[in-house]
């Protein structure tokens, strides 16, 4: 007869809780990238606005959800978003936050880093695409001396 594992101790197939927060950032991982592979076959891509609009949207619930305490669904619509639209740093940033909430911290730690990473790749973008395309003349731009 097999025996039960008191409250806080680990029985079987339970491990210490960071086995387990290492545990559950790997299947959410896991739920991203088989969400994001499921959804690039087959169907034809929608236009860049349709995309933009579906993911602002899910993260305003994302943020309603978050302002009403309700993190766990607030983590879910951040998460949608992140998988509409895999560059989008504030879905990243949203779903870090309620996954603070959460007490998932290296979940937390994961979305934070992403979103970080995202936006500085953004700002390095932009910056070439305004710094790149100048329609003024060189003499114009150049410190006189």
């Amino acid at each position: 007869m097999t025996r039960l594992a008191a409250p806080g101790e680990p029985g079987p197939g339970r491990g210490t809780p960071a086995a387990r927060r290492r545990s559950r950032a790997a299947a959410l991982a896991a739920a991203v990238v088989l969400a994001v592979a499921g959804c690039s076959r087959g169907a034809p891509a929608p236009d860049a606005a349709a995309v933009q609009a579906r993911s602002q949207r899910l993260v305003e619930a994302g943020n309603q959800a978050y302002q009403a305490g309700d993190y766990r669904l607030a983590a879910r619509r951040y998460a949608a978003a992140a998988v509409v639209k895999r560059d989008d740093p504030a879905a990243y940033f949203g779903m870090g936050m309620a996954l603070s909430k959460l007490g998932r911290d290296e979940e937390a730690r994961a979305a934070y880093a992403r979103s970080r990473e995202l936006s500085r790749t953004r700002a390095v973008l932009d910056w070439k695409g305004t710094h790149g395309r100048s329609s003024a003349p060189a003499e114009t731009i150049r410190a006189n001396p």
